[in-house]
């Protein structure tokens, strides 16, 4: 890093004969009219100048320090690559976003890095999470794409979670995701009400407990009583896709986003072959204006307000979205440049453009909030945490 000395205090040295800024006075006496000038030019040079003068040393020495930061900053990603570890298979939603964004984000930080993706499945995202928590070093050069939910796997205390949720240093989500549950349309089951009337439960695909794919047919069956098996284990979204298609699977979660946004859905959905049964939003989405929301079938089969907790610790994770993190303990000056790139890129007019052409809505939500958000739902109350263990108990 480069070092500018300056007087003790942060900023460059000023010469010992002069007073930053000000211009210098001759040492030997002056005559000036009918009186003398002393000797003291130095004395006198600062009566001259002032706290002007003085003022305006102290800004060149912030300056001169605040632009060698950048510089140093600037060097240190110069000629390096970020690389990006996806928590999920390739080819869905979450990973077709991360590379979306990684081509525009190295224009964005200085030094102009390249930057990487790299797929690490399994575990519903915890794999990810724990190497980047545990193993990737906290210089900027590694980051995680993480699907939104684990910090429950970690509010019950399974052993395979490595990580504190509140400790990541969060970098950004390009939006919130609210989700939606769908059925094969050649299913008996038209809606809610008829998977509450019984008969052979569905069988719903899921990559683990730390996922979506299961808290929400879990919290269907909890809340509402609309049973349903969950087969747990699959590497990606695009195994359930498969799945779903062989007739192996009948029902699966999946953002709102990918199921208007990414094959195969378009093309089921419009040949109906998958038929929307409840979305998670507060209030219906625009394109899914016959499909009710939870909160309307919690309203409609009176839940109590200790399933309404649940539910709303559960659904947090919509507003976490598709997350980008940091390892912990990275500097905070080097967090700084990374959360102001991600905000630049969100921005960017070509991802614009292209997200639109693909039909993704891009809302960002930037670091702060996200740190604040991963506060709030890891600091539960016992009763809460109680619920949730007897929620994603292993079948």
């Amino acid at each position: 890093m480069n070092t500018v000395k300056c007087n003790g205090r942060g900023g460059p040295a000023p010469a010992p004969s002069r007073v930053v800024g000000c211009p210098p006075v001759r040492r030997a006496d002056t005559q000036v009219g009918p009186y003398t000038r002393p000797k003291s030019g130095r004395a006198d040079q600062e009566r001259r100048c002032g706290p002007k003068w003085v003022g305006l040393s102290v800004i060149a020495c912030v300056l001169a320090v605040t632009g060698a930061g950048a510089h140093a900053q600037s060097n240190f990603f110069q000629g390096k690559s970020v690389r990006i570890i996806r928590g999920g298979q390739p080819g869905d939603l979450y990973d077709l976003w991360t590379r979306h964004i990684a081509t525009y984000l190295g224009k964005h930080i200085p030094g102009n890095p390249s930057v990487t993706v790299q797929n690490m499945p399994g575990a519903g995202s915890v794999i990810a999470a724990n190497y980047v928590y545990n193993v990737a070093k906290p210089d900027g050069l590694t980051l995680g794409s993480l699907n939104s939910a684990i910090y429950m796997d970690q509010l019950i205390g399974r052993k395979e979670v490595q990580f504190d949720w509140a400790k990541f240093n969060w970098i950004g989500t390009p939006e919130p995701t609210e989700l939606l549950f769908i059925i094969r349309g050649d299913s008996p089951y038209k809606s809610i009400d008829d998977m509450r009337k019984g008969g052979e439960s569905p069988k719903c695909g899921s990559t683990g407990t730390a996922s979506i794919t299961y808290h929400i047919p879990k919290l269907l069956d909890d809340v509402l009583g609309a049973k349903s098996t969950i087969i747990a284990g699959y590497q990606g979204a695009g195994d359930i896709d498969v799945a779903l298609e062989r007739g192996e699977l009948q029902c699966r979660l999946i953002t709102i986003a990918a199921f208007f946004g990414r094959e195969p859905h378009i093309s089921w959905y419009k040949k109906g072959f998958t038929r929307p049964l409840v979305q998670t939003g507060r209030k219906r989405d625009r394109l899914l204006p016959d499909t009710p929301t939870f909160y309307e079938l919690m309203d409609r089969y009176k839940a109590g307000d200790a399933d309404r907790r649940l539910v709303t610790l559960i659904t947090a994770s919509n507003e976490f979205g598709r997350p980008w993190t940091a390892p912990p303990n990275m500097p905070a000056d080097r967090i700084k440049i990374l959360r102001d790139a991600w905000n630049t890129t969100l921005k960017d007019p070509d991802l614009l453009a292209d997200a639109k052409k693909r039909g993704w809505p891009v809302d960002p939500i930037g670091g702060e909030q996200l740190t604040a958000l991963a506060k709030e739902v890891t600091a539960q109350p016992a009763d809460v945490i109680q619920r949730l263990k007897k929620l994603l108990a292993d079948s």
